[in-house]
C-alpha cells in the first residue's frame, strides 16, 4: 500500500483563494516599495554557508537549514572527524551552501559582488522565501515570504523617516488599521549596557532583553545572571521594564539615564529627530511608539531598530522589523557603507487580514461566467463568445466535456455552484439561430436572454 503523501512541518500548501490573497498583500506593499522608488532585485535561494554563517547570532546560526554537498559528501571527511562527533566541526566538510535565513545578508552580498553597476543611495525591494529551522507554531514556520526594502550608501536619518511613512502607506492600503510601530536605537541599548558595567555583554544583554514579551521580567533576568551580568546590574535597568508615556516622554527619562553615555545620548538625538519629523509630517492608519526593550536579536543591527505590532486584541507576534546596520557589506569586503531596512511579514499580515475578515471581496474572485457545454458547435459558439468576454476583461470559460444527457446538465451546474461562479451561460440550437445567450444568475436564480453586446455590459 502507498505511503500517505505529506508534508514537512512548518510548510504549507496553499489553496487557489489563498494564493489569491496572499498576491493581493503582494501587490500593494510592492506598489508602495515602487511608489517610494525602491527597484526590485532577486537573490537565489540557497547561498554559500560562508556568506551566511556568523551573521545571525549564534541562535540565528542554529537555525539556519544546511544542504548536503552533492555526490558522496562523506568520502572526503577523515575518520577523526567521525570518531570526535562534533556536528560543527564536520557540518562544513559535508555541507558548502545553505537555504537563505534572510534576505538581508544576501543583499549585502548582492551590493558587494555588483557595487560597479550600482549608483548609491541604492534603493531596492525583494520579496521572496526564506527558511529557519524553527519549531512550527502559529504565525511561525520554516518556509515563509518575507518583503524587504532597503536603502544602502546613505547616513542619513530622512530614511527612517520614510521607512517609518512606507509602514504606515502599505498598512493603510490594505486597510488595516492600528498597527504600532515601535522602535528603538541600539545606540540606547549600548549606553545602558555601559552604565551598569556590562559593555562586554552587549549580546548577551539585547539578546535576553529582546525576549520580555515572551518570557517576561523574570525570565529575562534569570537569562542575564545566567550570561554573568550582576544582579545590581540588573536592578538598575529593571525600570526600562516598565517605562511609558509618549515617545518624547520616555526619550526624556532615558536623558537622565544615560546622561553619562555619549553613545548612548546619540541614540536618543537619532530617535529625537525621527519622532520630531513623523509628528510633523503625521501618520494615517499606524502609531509610533518608543519601545526601550526592543533589541532584535540581530548582531548586525547598529542604529534605528523597528518592529510592527498587530492591532490589539489580535494574538500574533510581530508583522514587520527593521533597522540600520551601518557596516554589514564590511564583511564581504565593502566597508563603511551605511544601510537601513524593513521587512513585512506576509504570512502573518494575511493571517491577521482574515482574521479582522479585511480581505475585499473581489480579492477571491475567480471565474465570472461559465458557458454550458451542448456540444461540438454549441462549444465552438460559446468559444467565439468566450474570447469577445475575455478581451472585455471578463473571466470565461467552458465547461470542457460535451453534454451527453440531463444529468451531465446538472453536473455542469453543480461545477458552477461548487467552484462560486455566480453566472451560466446557456447557449443551444436556439440561441445559436438567433445569435443570443441565455444569461442566468446563479444566485439569484434568474435568467434572461441577451445579445453578446449586452452580455458583456452585464457581466461588467
Amino acid at each position: 500500500m502507498a505511503q500517505k503523501p505529506s508534508i514537512p512541518k512548518g510548510t504549507r500548501d496553499f489553496s487557489p483563494i489563498e494564493v489569491a490573497k496572499r498576491s493581493y498583500i503582494m501587490n500593494t506593499i510592492r506598489t508602495q516599495f515602487q511608489r517610494y522608488g525602491f527597484q526590485p532585485i532577486e537573490t537565489p535561494s540557497f547561498e554559500n554557508s560562508s556568506t551566511l554563517m556568523g551573521k545571525y547570532g549564534e541562535e540565528g546560526d542554529r537555525l539556519i537549514f544546511k544542504i548536503l554537498n552533492s555526490g558522496d559528501y562523506l568520502g572526503k571527511v577523515k575518520d577523526d572527524a567521525f570518531a570526535k562527533a562534533d556536528s560543527t566541526a564536520l557540518t562544513p566538510q559535508i555541507s558548502e551552501k545553505a537555504l537563505r535565513y534572510d534576505l538581508t545578508v544576501p543583499f549585502a552580498r548582492y551590493v558587494v559582488q555588483h557595487q560597479n553597476e550600482i549608483e548609491f543611495p541604492f534603493k531596492r525591494y525583494q520579496m521572496q522565501p526564506v527558511w529557519r529551522a524553527d519549531r512550527p507554531q502559529k504565525g511561525r514556520f520554516r518556509e515563509f515570504y518575507q518583503c524587504d526594502a532597503d536603502v544602502v550608501g546613505s547616513d542619513s536619518l530622512w530614511q527612517e523617516v520614510e521607512f517609518v511613512q512606507l509602514y504606515d502607506a502599505v498598512f493603510t492600503a490594505l486597510q488595516l488599521e492600528g498597527v504600532t510601530i515601535k522602535m528603538n536605537n541600539r545606540k540606547i541599548l549600548s549606553g545602558i549596557a555601559e552604565v551598569i558595567g556590562a559593555s562586554d555583554k552587549l549580546i548577551d544583554f539585547t539578546v535576553a532583553l529582546d525576549k520580555l514579551d515572551k518570557i517576561g521580567e523574570e525570565g529575562v533576568t534569570k537569562e542575564m545572571l545566567a550570561k554573568g551580568i550582576t544582579q545590581e546590574a540588573i536592578n538598575t535597568v529593571a525600570p526600562l521594564f516598565t517605562l511609558d508615556g509618549s515617545f518624547g516622554e520616555q526619550l526624556k527619562t532615558l536623558q537622565t539615564l544615560l546622561a553619562n553615555s555619549e553613545t548612548g545620548m546619540q541614540g536618543i538625538e537619532e530617535l529625537t529627530f525621527i519622532n520630531e519629523a513623523i509628528e510633523s509630517l503625521g501618520l494615517e492608519s499606524a502609531k509610533l511608539q518608543l519601545d526601550v526593550t526592543l533589541a532584535r536579536g540581530l548582531n548586525y543591527y547598529t542604529g534605528a531598530i523597528f518592529e510592527v505590532a498587530a492591532p490589539e486584541g489580535v494574538q500574533m507576534g510581530s508583522i514587520g522589523g527593521g533597522g540600520r546596520y551601518a557596516d554589514l557589506t564590511g564583511i564581504f569586503g565593502l566597508p563603511n557603507v551605511s544601510g537601513v531596512g524593513i521587512s513585512f511579514g506576509l504570512d502573518r499580515i494575511a493571517l491577521v487580514i482574515e482574521e479582522l475578515n479585511l480581505f475585499p471581496k473581489e480579492t477571491v474572485e475567480g471565474t465570472k461566467v461559465l458557458f454550458i457545454n451542448f456540444g461540438e458547435k454549441e462549444a465552438l459558439y460559446a468559444m467565439k463568445a468566450i474570447k469577445s468576454l475575455r478581451t472585455q476583461g471578463i473571466v470565461a470559460e467552458l465547461y470542457p466535456d460535451k453534454m451527453t444527457s440531463g444529468k451531465h446538465m446538472k453536473k455542469q451546474m453543480t461545477h458552477a455552484n461548487r467552484r462560486e461562479i455566480p453566472f451560466v451561460i446557456l447557449a443551444g440550437e436556439e440561441e445559436m439561430t438567433n445569435k443570443t445567450f441565455t444569461l442566468k444568475d446563479m444566485r439569484a436564480g434568474e435568467q434572461e436572454t441577451v445579445t453578446l453586446d449586452v452580455l458583456i455590459e452585464r457581466l461588467r
